[in-house]
């Protein structure tokens, strides 16, 4: 699967003292032998992937693993003999479960895995997060790799530790943090990605210019055709300012007590959505959309956007197939009911990241509950 590209592979660090980590960013890493093997922690290596991703890539990856036989020894900490084993889940946001991260701990324990075994994710954000957790957790704690297939997943999830599955009540209320070794994300992979996931990863893509680079944002409007089409040079520019973003948030507030908070624009509306709706009936990037559009509006109404200001964002979420308006089946309570149960919450009060301005976001305690009400209600369904 591996393709010719003229561009190089990039790499950037999140820098986290002894828990540092690279991202290398390029085509063909599925088949690189150089950014996998010096990840291994040892010998034994458990795949985590699902039925979508398995028939595409599953293969390549075992095969690049494979050729550690080949391998001069100082290339992996592993040695030659790699003991190769797979779990193939469901596909699917209804799939991130304890019961499927169940399924990865027993087949770690089937094969009799131990603390130096590693875990790879090969898959999107729900494989990633569910591989993670397992990992974190599996004899407290192994080493794993993340090598996203979505866009959604090489922009934001597999980049910063968090890890953990939903509840029926709540979006990732059960997790962990727990950093990977590194982080391979094969643009190629893209080319099977279906333009709804597209779209969807294109969400967090353009959260990053709403709170924190202006200038990102701009060239966000101005290109987001190419990226549409997955031209190599725009999508790779992309994916590697979004994670330079990511990875400086991460550096400063890895465990979310501050700072981090703002890469949640939009979530804790968009988050009630899709628990409301069923997980998997809206893709995670479509609910961001509608919450980062419900935090628009919310912004304004505190004088801090101005009605410019708001077009913009609804024109560029509708220019990349983006929902701007929340499911007609859900009311206020239904949204608040929800939201209550938000991890940024401190002491019963409900924070929300809003926008100051267009390229610079906060986080709020102090919301009128009767302004938020009104927004919830007045809020535009389809």
């Amino acid at each position: 699967m591996s393709s010719v590209s003229s561009l190089p592979v990039e790499s950037l660090n999140v820098s986290l003292g002894e828990r540092s980590y690279p991202i290398h960013v390029g085509a063909g890493l599925l088949t690189s032998r150089e950014h996998l093997l010096p990840y291994l922690a040892g010998r034994q290596v458990m795949i985590v992937t699902n039925e979508v991703i398995a028939p595409h890539y599953l293969h390549a990856l075992k095969e690049t693993l494979a050729g550690a036989l080949d391998a001069p020894k100082e290339e992996t900490l592993a040695g030659a003999e790699l003991e190769i084993r797979e779990v193939i889940l469901p596909d699917g946001e209804a799939t991130k479960t304890l019961s499927s991260v169940e399924r990865i701990w027993d087949a770690l324990l089937a094969a009799g895995f131990n603390r130096r075994c590693t875990l790879i994710a090969l898959g999107g954000g729900v494989i990633g997060d569910m591989t993670g957790y397992a990992a974190a957790s599996y004899q407290r704690g192994v080493a794993f790799i993340q090598i996203p297939t979505t866009l959604l997943a090489q922009v934001d999830s597999s980049v910063g530790g968090k890890t953990g599955v939903n509840h029926p009540r709540g979006k990732n209320m059960i997790g962990a943090f727990w950093q990977p070794r590194a982080v391979l994300v094969d643009t190629d992979t893209l080319t099977t990605l279906p333009p709804r996931e597209l779209s969807a990863g294109l969400a967090e893509v353009i959260k990053y210019g709403l709170i924190w680079d202006l200038e990102f944002l701009a060239w966000l409007e101005a290109n987001l055709g190419a990226l549409r089409g997955i031209e190599e040079g725009a999508i790779r520019y992309a994916i590697r300012r979004s994670c330079e973003i990511k990875a400086e948030v991460v550096a400063e507030d890895e465990t979310e007590q501050g700072v981090r908070a703002l890469l949640n624009l939009g979530h804790t509306f968009g988050h009630a959505i899709e628990a409301h709706q069923g997980y998997g009936n809206w893709l995670h990037g479509e609910a961001v959309s509608a919450g980062m559009m419900m935090a628009a509006w919310l912004s304004a109404q505190r004088g801090w956007l101005n009605e410019a200001d708001v077009e913009r964002v609804a024109a560029i979420l509708c220019a990349a197939d983006l929902p701007v308006t929340a499911p007609a089946s859900m009311q206020a309570e239904d949204f608040l009911s929800r939201m209550r149960l938000d991890k940024k919450n401190v002491d019963s009060r409900l924070r929300l990241i809003l926008l100051e301005t267009l390229g610079r976001a906060c986080i709020r305690d102090d919301t009128d509950p009767e302004q938020l009400e009104r927004l919830l209600t007045d809020f535009p369904r389809t």
